[in-house]
């Protein structure tokens, strides 16, 4: 099994559909579930936020339903993708593209800070984590600076809850740039 996180940054970008066709092929030999990012939608959550000042735990719960928004509109636009409830969806995944659609029950995890410290980066370590799964890959359309999470957390590339639950229980986790479809699934950054 592997979890991919991809990034709603790329929900402008023609490679989406790409990695999208790319996951779908890559489904064929094991399960994959796809963790989407917030995208723009989460955009729209960090300027409301600005705009009436309400708190980061309303901001959280939003930005966990943006997340929800971007796996719906990647789950539309890959036909062959199953959504994935997890944690309220336990049984055992056959091999397939599976989108994970974060739910409310999301919100009653005690390690996951409610705040913009964790968002779909973290929240897709903490999948792994739970799925106890090999590998978690991250593509994100932005510049790579460095293979340290520490680096990649001070450059604004992954969120500042990461750390904290991959030194709990770290999982090897590789980093692609949005236009690196060639090198997927094993030539990707490792990061440590």
């Amino acid at each position: 099994m592997r979890i991919i996180k991809l990034g709603g940054s790329l929900f402008h970008t023609p490679e989406l559909r790409q990695w999208l066709e790319l996951l779908d092929e890559a489904s064929q030999q094991e399960p994959v579930i796809i963790v989407p990012g917030g995208g723009p939608f989460a955009d729209e959550v960090r300027h409301a936020q600005r705009l009436h000042r309400f708190s980061d735990g309303a901001a959280h719960h939003m930005a966990i339903l943006a997340m929800t928004q971007f796996g719906l509109l990647l789950a539309d636009l890959a036909p062959n993708s199953i959504p994935f409830y997890y944690p309220n969806q336990q049984d055992p995944l056959e091999n397939g593209l599976h989108v994970w659609l974060p739910e409310r029950s999301v919100l009653d995890i005690a390690e996951l800070p409610h705040s913009w410290d964790i968002s779909s980066d973290s929240l897709a370590l903490w999948l792994s984590q739970q799925l106890d799964v090999k590998e978690l890959v991250m593509i994100k359309r932005t510049t790579v600076v460095s293979s340290r999470i520490k680096a990649l957390i001070d450059h604004g590339v992954l969120d500042k809850g990461f750390k904290h639950l991959y030194e709990e229980q770290p999982v090897q986790t590789q980093l692609f740039h949005f236009q690196q479809q060639a090198l997927f699934p094993d030539k990707g950054l490792v990061l440590k």
